[in-house]
């Protein structure tokens, strides 16, 4: 019980100097001692007098020590050890994988590009081979998220799978053992246009900005005449690599965010006195998951004009999240202050009464409505980035729908670039749409002639998409797929009007 109880101590002696909301203000505290000795005494009396024998480690990592933070706010959590390492291997960008590109539908997993020198080349896995099972799980019985959980629990372990390659009868089982992996927080870098280029942010890592800058450069660097920043589905990560980044687009001396805490010293982070930024105009893709760090950043540039934010509300959430190492490998993650972008506004939302075990907690953090930016357009406050031009992602009717379940795209691009060398500027044949849908009545997939007219042009970009995938690597693909992605279509559009 002596690991178990360094726990205990550590946790309340961190919750309790630095939350200090776990008490009624007119109720005497207790001191950490009497704390400590009352659970101490109840686990004992569960130790000698419960009818099952009590395993003490779960019933702190994953049940007091939990249980005591959600009175604070659904965020601070705690870290047993494994959760604890998987954290700072997320913090390196490290991270162990088998070195491939999946499209994950319900029920399938077809592989579009398999990385150099890593486990899934050495097993053989190619583009255009669907895995059927891994470890003994048939994909084809679970739903897309159950297939995200299963391959990510995949890759701390050797993994077996049952793979069908493209033209054969005869199914393949191969065992692969996960390897370490560097990977970029930012994931895609290519032109849209000559002179206006596009750059996907992952999540805010180490290295984030330094590879941001990078990506940059490779693409014109500050002869770019536009910018267009994708951070859909980022979650966040380290407020420092998110101040840094922002820094490349604004002035010396400008506020990017400020910190506020009852026992954090208010701070204020501001771009450096000797900064060059980044001229040409920036337009900054969001959607409902983009959280912290992307919020920051994307409040930053809108509260001073810098760019034009694009897509669907943000996440909202502001919390300063201080990670605490604690012993035996553990650590936890406490909510200690909020984040207020230059406006004033902060980024978090109010919490809901279901976010807590005991009901609402903590006080809103927008009272104020009337916040502006530099040059006086008014913005709305309440949490969250509210984009300057709404987008929403590209409209799914019931033949798309269809197309896209069927993995019919990705099927039929593995037929059609087997024995063929794909260059680049590779158009598609006009053909190609014929051999397409004659492929599709062949499996009973048979569109009226109103819908194969209404979706031409996304039939023949999304298999170009896929052909490009399987034939030039996925950021050729996504390249194609762009031409047909309405934010980024709608953020070029404001790029060129801004420059025009």
């Amino acid at each position: 019980m002596t690991g178990v109880l360094k726990h205990i101590r550590a946790a309340l002696l961190t919750v309790g100097f630095l939350a200090g909301t776990l008490f009624a203000a007119d109720t005497p505290k207790d001191s950490d001692e009497q704390m400590m000795k009352r659970m101490v005494d109840a686990l004992r009396i569960m130790e000698t007098y419960s009818a099952e024998p009590i395993d003490t480690e779960p019933a702190f990592y994953a049940g007091a020590i939990p249980g005591l933070l959600r009175h604070l706010d659904p965020h601070s959590v705690f870290f047993d050890p494994s959760q604890y390492g998987q954290l700072k291997q997320m913090e390196s960008s490290t991270r162990k994988g088998f070195g491939t590109v999946v499209s994950i539908l319900p029920g399938r997993v077809m592989i579009l590009q398999t990385l150099p020198n890593t486990p899934s080349t050495k097993a053989g896995l190619m583009p255009g081979d669907e895995i059927l099972a891994v470890n003994n799980y048939r994909l084809d019985r679970l739903e897309g998220e159950q297939i995200v959980e299963l391959l990510n629990e995949s890759k701390q372990k050797p993994a077996h799978l049952v793979v069908r390659h493209p033209g054969n009868v005869r199914l393949a089982e191969l065992t692969l053992v996960p390897e370490e992996m560097q990977s970029s927080s930012v994931e895609r870098a290519f032109l849209l246009k000559p002179g206006i280029g596009y750059i996907r942010v992952a999540s805010f890592e180490e290295k984030t900005a330094v590879q941001t800058r990078e990506a940059i450069t490779k693409l014109g660097g500050y002869e770019l005449k536009g910018l267009v920043i994708d951070l859909r589905n980022n979650p966040g990560g380290l407020m420092t690599a998110a101040v840094q980044m922002a820094s490349y687009f604004l002035k010396s001396g400008q506020a990017v965010l400020s910190i506020h805490g009852r026992n954090v010293p208010e701070k204020i982070e501001r771009v450096p006195a000797d900064n060059k930024p980044y001229q040409f105009p920036v337009a900054i893709i969001v959607n409902a998951k983009t959280a912290s760090a992307s919020e920051i950043v994307s409040g930053a540039l809108q509260d001073h004009d810098r760019a034009t934010i694009v897509g669907e509300p943000t996440f909202g959430k502001g919390l300063v999240q201080s990670v605490f190492p604690l012993s035996e490998g553990t650590g936890l993650a406490l909510t200690t202050a909020l984040y207020y972008i230059p406006s004033g506004r902060s980024i978090q939302k109010a919490f809901k009464a279901s976010d807590f075990a005991l009901g609402e907690t903590a006080a809103h953090p927008n009272e104020r409505t009337d916040f502006k930016t530099d040059a006086g357009r008014p913005v709305p406050g309440g949490g969250g980035i509210v984009p300057d031009i709404p987008a929403l992602p590209l409209d799914m009717d019931r033949f798309r729908t269809v197309l896209e379940g069927t993995a019919s795209f990705t099927q039929f691009a593995a037929e059609y670039v087997r024995g063929r060398k794909i260059e680049p500027g590779f158009e598609l044949p006009p053909e190609v749409l014929d051999q397409f849908r004659a492929w599709l009545g062949d499996r009973q997939v048979q569109p009226s002639l109103l819908e194969w007219s209404r979706n031409s042009e996304f039939i023949s970009t999304r298999l170009l998409n896929e052909i490009y995938n399987l034939g030039l690597g996925v950021e050729k693909g996504d390249e194609v797929e762009a031409r047909i992605d309405p934010p980024i279509q709608r953020a070029l559009e404001s790029i060129l009007k801004s420059g025009s």
